[in-house]
């Protein structure tokens, strides 16, 4: 919730009224993937002993005059800044650049030089820009299984690059156009500009689909000449739908970030993908998958939610920097969007809360009458306390819906409690007073406890299976699911004493 809480005063200007009619749609949001990323210079050939850029913005020495690599690099602090900036993990990236290496030696054109970017997003994505620019998110680092998976995602990418895709594309699109919009986009401290910068992104991104094809055969080829498993792309292809049908589980997901929603899937996909490969020797008996180093390359590395957004953990909101939390209801399920923590529980009740900069210092009762707030009940605000900090609370009633808004000052902050519920409901003041009740100022040392969640590999042991190894996961109501997705598992799968599989935990 990082832009919510730095001030996104926008999120509930338009008061109770356009927010209840929302509600009517549960409101049950997957995570839009914010994101930050690590970079390699890659030269011609692969060295094991190639360590992270020291400065990655440089391109000017990577193919100077080249009128492709211009287009990239202008577009490049654009995507970043779209996916909220690079992960920068020296091993993830030693990783990646093992991995692209392997490729570049045998990919249509060896003497092009390829950037690699990790973008620290939970979305599952990568995409290619003119000049060598690769993304990958860590997103999907965590879901692949090996390096023949990314090998297999990074040659589609690369294919790309090799066949002036991106010229085409530019040349199609007027790219200056869309640059232009996205430079203003990036400047926009509100999540509508932010919405727009990640649909221009995607525009920009996007290929034909008779691109999209070429650019499988010439992977699917890459992938087998470099020694990797050639079947990985249609296994991860395979992954990737596994991964949207567990996001999708509520249509108002927004998934606009993730790699489905600007490649084109389907199952003819995945079957020409398979038949490339064969052309290497049977499944499952030719080719690396790297499995091994891969996991030894993503231990650790960071899932889901970044510190600075805070962190959902079962039925709390926790924010380290700002040293706050809160507990919703039992049956809640909690989301931290990029404008604000939502919640949602039984019988359509909702929950928003934010935080905006107190810059007037007024009471915080003129704060709850001072217009943001439509259908406001003015008789009903009065100043309370919430364990010792000033606070006020109002209702408001709009449309089908009532609420019960709430605001809590702390520091140089404004904390904003906004309960929903269908109009007439006995849930209201209950909701309303859980969350009241356990608002707090997080300690010292309460708040240098929260730790991130992480990719963890462990090695099964005798007695463990899928049950007792998901029961390890942490952040997620949905463990088995996630720990299967994340493995790549199907409901017959079984694990065996010295398999190695993923967890999510701190």
């Amino acid at each position: 919730m990082a832009k919510g809480l730095a001030g996104h005063h926008k999120s509930v200007s338009n008061g109770a009224s356009v927010w209840g009619r929302r509600v009517a749609r549960a409101l049950v949001l997957s995570s839009v993937l914010v994101l930050s990323g690590c970079q390699s210079l890659l030269e011609q050939s692969y060295e094991p002993s190639v360590s992270p850029s020291s400065n990655p913005q440089i391109v000017d020495e990577v193919q100077k005059n080249d009128p492709r690599a211009a287009m990239g690099a202008r577009e490049h602090p654009r995507i970043v800044a779209s996916y909220g900036g690079e992960y920068k993990d020296a091993k993830t990236e030693r990783l990646v650049a093992r991995i692209a290496g392997a490729l570049t030696a045998v990919s249509e054109n060896p003497l092009q030089s390829y950037r690699i970017t990790i973008l620290n997003s939970p979305a599952i994505n990568a995409f290619a820009l003119p000049g060598g620019y690769l993304y990958v998110t860590r997103g999907l680092l965590a879901l692949a299984n090996d390096a023949s998976e990314v090998a297999a995602v990074l040659s589609h990418e690369m294919a790309h690059v090799t066949a002036n895709h991106g010229i085409e594309r530019q040349q199609r699109e007027e790219a200056e156009v869309i640059a232009s919009r996205v430079v203003s986009e990036v400047l926009s401290s509100d999540l509508a500009g932010k919405q727009a910068l990640a649909r221009g992104k995607l525009r920009l991104a996007a290929f034909s689909r008779q691109q999209e094809l070429q650019a499988d055969v010439i992977g699917v080829r890459m992938l087998g000449e470099a020694g990797y498993d050639p079947y990985a792309a249609a296994r991860f292809l395979d992954s990737m739908a596994a991964y949207s049908r567990f996001s999708a589980v509520d249509p108002e997901s927004d998934q606009s970030l993730d790699f489905l929603s600007s490649h084109p899937s389907a199952p003819q996909r995945v079957d020409l993908a398979r038949r490339h490969a064969r052309a290497f020797g049977q499944e499952g008996q030719v080719g690396d998958r790297g499995r091994d180093y891969y996991l030894d390359g993503i231990d650790g590395l960071l899932y889901g939610d970044r510190p600075e957004e805070g962190y959902v953990r079962g039925q709390t909101f926790l924010h380290a920097g700002l040293g706050i939390r809160f507990d919703v209801p039992d049956g809640f399920r909690i989301d931290n969007k990029a404008e604000a923590v939502l919640a949602t529980g039984p019988n359509d009740v909702a929950i928003r809360f934010d935080g905006v900069p107190d810059t007037q210092g007024q009471s915080l009762s003129a704060y709850i009458a001072s217009g943001w707030v439509t259908g406001l009940q003015p008789a009903t605000i009065r100043a309370i306390r919430v364990n010792g900090l000033e606070a006020a609370t109002a209702r408001a009633s709009a449309d089908r819906w009532d609420f019960d808004v709430t605001v809590v000052r702390l520091g140089q902050r404004i904390y904003r409690f906004l309960t929903a519920v269908p109009k007439g409901s006995p849930s209201l003041q209950p909701t309303a007073d859980a969350l009241r009740i356990s608002f707090r100022q997080m300690t010292p040392t309460e708040a240098a406890s929260i730790k991130p969640l992480r990719v963890r590999v462990l090695t099964a042991g005798p007695g463990d299976t899928i049950a007792t190894l998901a029961a390890r996961m942490m952040g997620t109501d949905r463990k088995l699911d996630l720990f299967r997705l994340i493995n790549a598992m199907t409901l017959t799968s079984v694990v065996k004493p010295g398999d190695r599989v993923k967890i999510i935990a701190e």
